[in-house]
């Protein structure tokens, strides 16, 4: 491209100057790149909207040149992204749910109507998985030390006290007033298991709402959403993401293709601390009150990006079996574990509802794979 030709708006907008820009540039290693060596149209490169929020990146993959007034749609979802944080976020002391934290336990709280629906969502995610998700396991974030990223250990006696402020089915929803109480004093709700998510799933109805059909959302790379697919990646086109290693983000695994579903990952490899030798992950089991182990990380697909969240956090808790049994009565959703592997070194994955949607990319660091269940996806 010239660099002395200037760049018109309706061009930026349209993806024309940075698809011009981008034809004789090689791709990187990024999750999205071709394979080596593959020769690629103008038509096929990717513009990417990008945004902080949520303690992470938040960005939007668009096929250059596709959609006229893309780019302003994904800058659209991208504020909206911000001002779900604003309402969910209990960092925050003047957001929506840090209020119902201070006052639920006194009085019913008024809740807005899509933030009402996603608390009913939750709710019914942890009456079908057994409490293994529950959005009121703040008290036990707080007394493991995860809340300021910390870590501790406490005493059993400190345990057993959270577990008295933890439970989903101490909640009071009332859907003809829209409002919740807290039946139990002491409790407090954290959405950061699913936040992500539910962001994602809004802002893909900005996008769709402007007549995108072909885009891909993600917020920190662990919680992504897939409309249609990239224009280079075949027919019908499709999205190709990188499951990477839980405990070496450097190293990818494998390869997992997405069209029209979400996808939510879970593990412990970032957040996590030692006490006498042992290692201790935040991804803690609401029901004991202790971390959950067995599991490096669990990856989830599923029909929107909310549940995808959820449903990952859900499963590392209840490990491999639970899931299948699970998933006997969901065959649209689709899991890959990752677990310890037989080797020293070496990762396992167990897949439920995988076929063709996944390609080994690191043999070496895979010391085993299986299938452990039927269900399609």
């Amino acid at each position: 491209m010239d660099p002395r030709r200037k760049t018109t708006r309706r061009e930026f907008l349209k993806g024309e100057s940075a698809r011009d820009a981008l034809a004789g540039l090689s791709f990187g290693e990024g999750p999205l790149s071709p394979e080596a060596g593959e020769r690629r149209t103008p038509q096929d490169y990717l513009l990417q909207v990008g945004r902080q929020a949520m303690a992470c990146d938040f960005q939007v993959y668009l096929n250059a040149g596709q959609h006229a007034g893309a780019v302003e749609a994904a800058t659209e979802a991208l504020d909206l992204v911000q001002r779900l944080e604003d309402q969910m976020s209990v960092f925050r002391p003047h957001s929506e749910v840090s209020i119902i934290n201070r006052d639920a336990a006194d009085r019913p709280c008024v809740v807005e109507s899509r933030l009402f629906d996603l608390l009913c969502r939750c709710v019914a995610w942890s009456s079908a998985t057994g409490g293994a998700y529950d959005i009121t396991a703040g008290p036990l974030v707080k007394v493991w030390g995860f809340y300021t990223r910390t870590g501790r250990f406490p005493t059993t006696e400190q345990v057993s006290e959270a577990l008295e402020h933890v439970g989903s089915q101490h909640l009071v929803l009332d859907r003809d007033r829209r409002t919740i109480r807290f039946g139990r004093a002491g409790m407090e709700l954290n959405l950061g298991s699913v936040g992500k998510g539910y962001a994602l799933d809004r802002g893909a109805e900005i996008l769709e709402a402007a007549g995108v059909v072909d885009f891909l959302i993600h917020g920190g790379r662990s919680s992504i959403l897939a409309r249609g697919g990239r224009h280079a990646s075949g027919d019908p086109p499709e999205w190709c993401i990188a499951l990477r290693h839980p405990l070496r983000a450097d190293r990818r695994l494998a390869e997992l293709k997405m069209r029209h579903c979400g996808l939510g990952t879970s593990g412990s490899g970032q957040q996590f601390f030692y006490h006498r030798g042992r290692r201790y992950g935040h991804v803690l089991d609401p029901r004991s009150g202790v971390p959950a182990e067995g599991v490096l990380s669990a990856t989830v697909l599923a029909p929107d990006a909310a549940e995808a969240d959820a449903l990952a956090t859900a499963f590392f808790v209840l490990g491999v079996d639970a899931t299948q049994a699970y998933c006997e009565t969901r065959p649209e959703l689709a899991v890959v574990f990752v677990l310890a592997g037989t080797r020293e070194g070496t990762v396992a994955l167990e897949t439920i509802g995988i076929d063709e949607q996944l390609r080994i990319l690191d043999e070496g660091a895979v010391g085993g794979a299986s299938t452990a269940g039927e269900a399609g996806n």
